[in-house]
């Protein structure tokens, strides 16, 4: 299948592994891009730019394919070494970036002069069309549906998408509820390029993370989702679990007095402990609502191929016999 997205990137298949912290490691990257799809290695969850640098060399032992670095520009006091890790981007030979939080423009040319295509996330089209404009190569559309952070419009992927469809010229693909063949057909015919799945890859054979959280993936449904958050402003799409239903009452009961201080023991250092280490209850951690589509645990290339297949058989036979 070509779209604008397998050409911009040099990829097979339309499908792009998002950015996820203590998940995007080199093992889960290379998986993916060997399965004819776009690993992303997660930036911030490596500590230091040297650490990046090594995860990119990893990568390359891994895999001969394209694969990208996913970096999160956070609102934070005490901001990460991003001029570290954009050298170790570099340096590393990594041509493709995945963009997300504050506005990347500031960092852009540096990758522009580097030949680095730049991918950003967005949950808006007001934000995709910035993007756009500051000389982004592609974008990727994060519907409400999404695991993580969906912004605070709650616009559903049925919407945003062709919406953004309306509004772009650049490539962009559907992020958020994408798991199978379905899912792709579906955004492509909603004007998008291609899909970008976190929540999905997550439950796969070579994900580096604990059994437990592939089975609690394949055990939840469609309905085991909360947002948090919300009263910040810094809503997260999260699986629920003790931690987390003890964070919501926190919510309700302090109302807009709250402060991310009353939910830090819910909220903060909890990744390592729920992927590496399978403790369950530690907290919250993202997921989309595409766990009640989540039904098995294969291995990367046996389900990029069934969603290619999927998606091909979908096309040539069901929506081609409508015709």
């Amino acid at each position: 299948m070509k779209t604008r997205i397998t050409e911009l990137f040099g990829i097979e298949h339309p499908i792009i592994q998002g950015g996820m912290h203590y998940v995007g490691f080199a093992e889960m990257a290379a998986a993916v891009s060997n399965a004819g799809g776009l690993g992303i290695i997660t930036g911030l969850t490596q500590k230091t730019a040297a650490d990046l640098a090594n995860e990119i060399a990893r990568c390359k032992d891994m895999t001969d394919k394209p694969f990208g670095v996913n970096l999160t520009f956070l609102p934070t006091v005490n901001s990460p070494d991003y001029p570290g890790y954009i050298r170790a981007i570099i340096e590393g030979g990594v041509k493709v970036v995945e963009t997300a939080g504050n506005n990347p423009a500031p960092f852009l040319p540096y990758f522009k002069d580097a030949g680095i295509k730049v991918i950003h996330k967005c949950t808006s089209v007001r934000h995709s069309v910035k993007a756009q404009n500051v000389g982004c190569d592609a974008i990727s559309v994060d519907g409400f549906e999404c695991g993580g952070h969906p912004g605070e419009d709650d616009i559903p992927n049925f919407i945003l998408l062709p919406r953004a469809a309306e509004e772009l010229t650049i490539p962009f693909v559907a992020s958020g509820g994408m798991a199978d063949g379905r899912s792709l057909v579906a955004a492509l015919a909603l004007g998008a390029e291609g899909i970008n799945m976190g929540t999905r890859f997550i439950a796969t054979k070579e994900a580096p993370v604990h059994e437990k959280v592939k089975q609690a993936l394949v055990a939840a449904s469609e309905l085991d989702t909360r947002l948090v958050m919300r009263p910040l402003r810094n809503t997260e799409r999260v699986l629920t679990n003790a931690a987390v239903e003890r964070l919501l009452e926190k919510e309700r009961r302090l109302g807009p007095d709250i402060k991310f201080e009353d939910i830090i023991e819910e909220v903060a250092g909890v990744y390592p402990r729920i992927m590496m280490e399978g403790d369950m209850e530690a907290g919250a951690w993202s997921c989309g609502m595409v766990a009640g589509l989540i039904h098995d645990i294969p291995t990367c290339k046996e389900l990029v191929d069934r969603i290619m297949a999927q998606a091909d058989a979908i096309i040539r036979e069901r929506l081609a016999g409508m015709a």
